[in-house]
């Protein structure tokens, strides 16, 4: 890893620094980076925006640990709330909790109108729905089985021969003075697993397989979830002070932009090797990786020295 340019750090010393820089500095860092490293790439849906998945994860440890975020039970915890794009499959936006904060008021904050937003039942409040389409943003969310439809009129499309859709129809969602004042789509459907999806949405246009296609979409911010637990160490929390806990998670998300933006960037340049993006992180942290591979990172990592060395001299 030193090759290029990267320094081995212990824990103790990444403890140490955790707890005593404030943790806004690093959310700020992690921000800037992401929107630095966040680059447009070929929508494999072919949509005329990139999908946002909103979703939250929760780490938890000893209520004695954090006592500053008790959770349930013996447990203390803290929530990061994700924007991910899925196009590129890194994150766009965090905002960090106690466990106990609920999703839904979060990820209000975190929607995007230059997105089409796709978020499952926590988020799907109705009266959200209404200002979606006033502000017209795009979105695709699940909504809750107790949640009645009022006025269905269906919509009329061919449906293919395996198709996975039960119902497609325009509606008024909810009852009394909870019920939406506009119409919406209203879109069931089979999932991978043969369980019944029930979503709502203001895209009209779209064939109602691509609407489940979208929503199907939303797994991935899971995916991602599991990877960063599994394999940026945030499940082992370095120090319980809160400055050190979100120092720690946010530093382990700048960690996973970078080292994606680096395999995104190399592997353009791959011809015989095809690795995964944790064989690739598994690789380059043994010091294992192909030759060829070794050099497609070499030069991405001279092109962001460079890139560095433009700017000191831009703002000297």
């Amino acid at each position: 890893m030193s090759d290029f340019g990267l320094t081995l750090v212990d824990y103790s010393t990444i403890s140490k620094k955790a707890s005593s820089v404030d943790y806004e500095i690093t959310k700020r860092l992690f921000h800037i980076l992401a929107n630095k490293c966040n680059r447009s790439t070929r929508r494999a849906l072919d949509l005329p925006k990139d999908l946002l998945a909103i979703d939250s994860t929760t780490i938890t440890v000893g209520k004695n640990r954090m006592p500053w975020a008790k959770f349930k039970g013996e447990k203390s915890g803290v929530k990061l709330h994700i924007a991910l794009n899925v196009t590129q499959m890194t994150p766009s936006q965090v905002e960090e909790t106690i466990a106990s904060r609920h999703d839904g008021p979060v990820g209000e904050k975190l929607a995007n109108s230059e997105s089409i937003l796709v978020e499952d039942r926590a988020y799907g409040k109705l009266t959200r729905f209404d200002e979606f389409k006033k502000f017209k943003q795009w979105f695709v969310i699940r909504i809750k089985e107790n949640i009645t439809t009022y006025y269905p009129s269906s919509l009329k499309s061919i449906l293919q021969e395996d198709s996975t859709i039960i119902e497609d129809i325009t509606c008024k969602l909810g009852k009394g003075e909870k019920r939406t004042n506009n119409r919406f789509r209203f879109v069931k459907f089979k999932d991978f697993n043969g369980k019944t999806i029930r979503v709502c949405t203001n895209i009209m246009y779209l064939h109602p397989e691509k609407i489940a296609d979208i929503y199907k979409e939303r797994w991935k911010v899971e995916t991602f979830f599991r990877f960063i637990k599994q394999n940026l160490n945030v499940k082992r929390l370095f120090g319980t002070s809160q400055n050190a806990v979100y120092n720690q998670l946010f530093c382990a998300l700048m960690a996973y932009i970078l080292l994606y933006f680096v395999y995104a960037q190399a592997s353009k340049r791959w011809k015989y090797v095809k690795l995964s993006l944790i064989q690739f992180i598994r690789k380059l942290c043994s010091d294992n990786l192909e030759a060829e591979v070794r050099v497609s990172v070499y030069f991405v990592m001279e092109k962001i020295r460079q890139m560095k060395v433009n700017y000191m001299v831009n703002i000297s």
